[in-house]
């Protein structure tokens, strides 16, 4: 009698007793780190688990019992193979598809194919692979299969034709990438930002909803790619003074606004150009198509509120209900008592103060510069900015009843940017007033340098405390 470990089924009995639990235990702990990894193939690897490897161990087990006939001819066992290569196909294309495309990097060739090209490449390799599967165990004569295939294929081709353009159109400009997610184009008059590029079409957020434009029309035509300018892209706009405005102080102030505007590419000059008549246009470069709506915003904003400062009648209208005798009066009468003025000495500073307004985000004033008067912030926030390296350090701020420009009385330079942080209301009092105030009130001269001690502090502070930081960095 022949010992039972030398039988034909103890062998494959043991590979499935052991085997099984063995593999199944690894592939659990690979999913379970795939898993906390967030990594797709987890999902593969518990298809495996659970269906792959038990079938197999079922069908190892179902040819061992029906080893007395040819196990090829059992219908069970023939069923168990169709379904364990029919999961080995899904199995190994699931694998490709997330290892190619799922976890494809951005950029690169996989990440730009098409899905509707993937999912036409799964549909006609199942159907490959369930051919092979039916030849195989069923020993299914498939030459019909590849020949309906191959008919059904041109039948559909010719039907879809006007369809199958503007998919390979869009195939084309996938690999040619003249443009990516993000750029700005301007196609037919279309101008916008891409936002999304399928099989089928390019989608473009032009500001006013999304234009859909087939990539036939795209590969048929020309177009350009405003994001590819340089690394600078050109902005221009026009504007209107009235006919009094000395042009030559429009054109200085259109070339300041813009110079100091945050999107200006570095390194770069504004200009601006009388155009005739009361008509202006003003040119600077940004830092790509992305910012130009921004930039002529903040371009307009700003210029509305200098325009006013420096007595221009933008756009024709001389007018300025802000700036009123009762305004001005009323704002004198808040500074007084920081002035140490009487009712009379208030009344005679009226005359010589005026009010001025400034756009958050405007400079007040720059560093390097000795002011030439104090301005009382009547309403705002001020923001004080040491300039070091390319940064703009925060030094401190100033709120409504204190003020700036306080190195007027020394005639020393100011050492930060003042920046308005919102709307900013200040009453301008000429260094001469002040000079006479002084005279007669020495106390305002002791206040005045005490803020400009503490002001430069305050410049000191911000400045070691970065230094601290950048040495830290650097250990």
């Amino acid at each position: 009698m022949t010992p039972f470990w030398q039988q034909d089924w103890f062998w494959p009995a043991i590979v499935v007793i052991i085997g099984l639990p063995v593999v199944l235990l690894v592939l659990t702990e690979w999913q379970s780190n795939l898993q906390r990894r967030g990594n797709d193939l987890h999902k593969i690897i518990g298809l495996l688990r659970n269906a792959v490897v038990p079938l197999i161990a079922i069908f190892i087990l179902s040819t061992q019992v029906t080893e007395a006939v040819d196990p090829k001819e059992v219908t069970a066992n023939r069923i168990i193979g169709t379904v364990l290569g029919f999961l080995v196909i899904i199995f190994v294309l699931n694998g490709l598809n997330i290892m190619l495309f799922t976890n494809a990097r951005k950029g690169t060739w996989r990440e730009k194919i098409p899905s509707i090209f993937v999912d036409i490449a799964r549909i006609v390799l199942i159907a490959l692979g369930l051919a092979l599967v039916f030849k195989l165990v069923w020993n299914a004569d498939v030459g019909g299969i590849f020949t309906a295939l191959g008919v059904g294929s041109l039948v559909i081709g010719l039907a879809l034709q006007s369809a199958v353009g503007p998919v390979i159109a869009g195939l084309f400009l996938l690999f040619e990438q003249p443009f990516r997610l993000g750029d700005w184009l301007d196609a037919g008059g279309a101008r916008g930002r891409v936002v999304e590029v399928n099989w089928r079409s390019v989608h473009i957020d032009t500001g006013n909803g999304i234009l859909i434009m087939p990539n036939s029309s795209l590969a048929g035509a020309s177009f350009t790619n405003l994001s590819r300018t340089g690394g600078t892209f050109p902005v221009s706009t026009e504007v209107t003074f009235t006919t009094d405005d000395p042009p030559a102080a429009v054109v200085a102030l259109l070339q300041r606004i813009a110079a100091e505007l945050p999107q200006k590419y570095p390194g770069t000059t504004p200009s601006a150009v009388p155009m005739g008549g009361a008509a202006y246009s003003v040119s600077f470069e940004v830092r790509g198509p992305s910012q130009e709506g921004d930039a002529l915003a903040v371009f307009r904003l700003w210029l509305w509120y200098a325009a006013r400062r420096a007595g221009l009648g933008l756009d024709g209208d001389t007018t300025d209900d802000f700036v009123t005798d009762e305004r001005r009066d009323a704002a004198v009468d808040t500074i007084a008592p920081t002035l140490y003025l009487g009712a009379d000495d208030a009344i005679a500073l009226r005359p010589v103060v005026r009010l001025e307004r400034y756009a958050a985000g405007e400079t007040i004033m720059r560093p390097g510069v000795v002011p030439r008067a104090l301005r009382f912030v009547l309403s705002g926030s001020v923001e004080l900015r040491v300039p070091f390296e390319d940064e703009q350090l925060p030094a401190s701020r100033v709120e409504a009843g204190d003020y700036v420009g306080q190195t007027a009385l020394t005639r020393e330079v100011v050492q930060t940017n003042q920046v308005a942080l919102t709307e900013v209301t200040v009453l301008v009092v000429p260094v001469e007033a002040i000079d006479t105030i002084v005279r007669s009130s020495p106390q305002l001269a002791k206040d005045i340098g005490a803020v400009i001690d503490r002001r430069h502090q305050d410049v000191a502070d911000a400045l070691e405390a970065r230094i601290a930081q950048l040495r830290a960095v650097a250990s």
